[in-house]
């Protein structure tokens, strides 16, 4: 139903506010697939063209399963996957894997992203839970050995087969130090964590690209910067206060915020604007809850790395967070 009329005097009757935006979902999601672009070409240059062909199959995968839900399950004669959600959605669950994936598993994940994570709630804006983690945590459960090795970095740009020389991830190799503690642990230095030059996931190797990308939204407006520094500074409170009481144990916390998906998870999941609260003062809640739970995920629980779980589970509590940390009303607090 129109939600605008006209009276006998020629004025359009509108439903208030009346100011309009210069924005669609699809110039904002386009152009977060936009600021993906240094954290692809830091996979591409690190894991080769492995990593071409893993993000090429997770977006056509992504878009595939969205327009074929849509067209025939949904019914609908005019396809969604023109505003770009399912392809960022690709990306992201690209960025999740390691290069070395089996190309059907990440089928696998981008029709769980999709199929469950996304279109199962009605599409996007609807879905409570960021799609592309979704499918990163059915494939960690699904497909544990094969989403823990990890490829070593420029080992085989050329090669299509990269398990042949696979390392340990910066977290997993302080996880569990041993008896000898970090003492015995040769791990990569800061500048190895910063520039990319370690094992991982393909969008965890650059710390520098993930926060060119960020910078890039904040300053266009679609992210906040206070999301991406609570969350980052809840990770560093946690790991850092562990890290005091032994050191010899625990790694310091720049060494956390720097290694595995503590950036991509910073800059591009927390601040997902579907499945994060509505106010901003609930978005800092958010973030910096997500902070704490990865720090603490990382010191105790059985994975080396929290961010995608923590993510999740702050994501089912945003209904609670909206709930008692509602935005300002339209037109109050003003001033006037």
């Amino acid at each position: 139903m129109s939600t605008q009329a006209t009276d006998p005097k020629g004025l359009i009757i509108a439903l208030p506010p009346h100011e309009r935006a210069n924005q669609s979902v699809a110039r904002i999601m386009w152009t977060v697939a936009l600021a993906l672009v240094p954290t692809t070409l830091a996979g591409v240059w690190f894991y080769g063209i492995r990593a071409v062909i893993v993000t090429a199959v997770a977006v056509l995968a992504s878009v595939a399963v969205e327009h074929l839900i849509v067209r025939y399950v949904f019914k609908r004669e005019t396809t969604t996957v023109t505003d770009g959600s399912a392809v960022v959605t690709g990306l992201l669950l690209a960025f999740n894997v390691p290069a070395s994936i089996p190309l059907w598993q990440i089928v696998i994940g981008a029709l769980v992203a999709i199929g469950i994570g996304k279109m199962a709630f009605g599409g996007i804006g609807n879905n409570p839970f960021n799609p592309a983690l979704v499918g990163r945590a059915f494939m960690l459960i699904s497909f544990p050995v094969e989403m823990n090795t990890w490829p070593v970095p420029g080992a085989a740009r050329l090669s299509l087969d990269l398990s042949a020389v696979t390392g340990a991830t910066p977290l997993g190799l302080v996880k569990d130090p041993g008896s000898a503690g970090l003492a015995g642990v040769e791990l990569p230095s800061y500048l190895d964590l910063f520039i990319g030059n370690i094992g991982g996931c393909i969008g965890e190797v650059s710390a520098l690209a993930v926060i060119l990308g960020g910078l890039f939204l904040v300053w266009r407006g679609y992210v906040p910067w206070q999301m991406p520094l609570v969350f980052l500074a809840g990770i560093s409170l946690v790991t850092g206060i562990a890290w005091v009481v032994d050191p010899g144990v625990y790694i310091d916390p720049l060494y956390h915020v720097l290694a595995g998906g503590a950036m991509l998870g910073a800059w591009f999941m927390v601040t997902d604007m579907a499945t994060s609260p509505m106010s901003l003062a609930g978005r800092i809640i958010f973030a910096a809850s997500a902070g704490v739970l990865t720090g603490i995920i990382r010191l105790f629980g059985g994975f080396p790395e929290g961010v995608s779980y923590s993510i999740l589970i702050m994501n089912a509590l945003v209904p609670v967070i909206d709930r008692h940390v509602k935005p300002r009303k339209f037109g109050y607090g003003g001033g006037k």
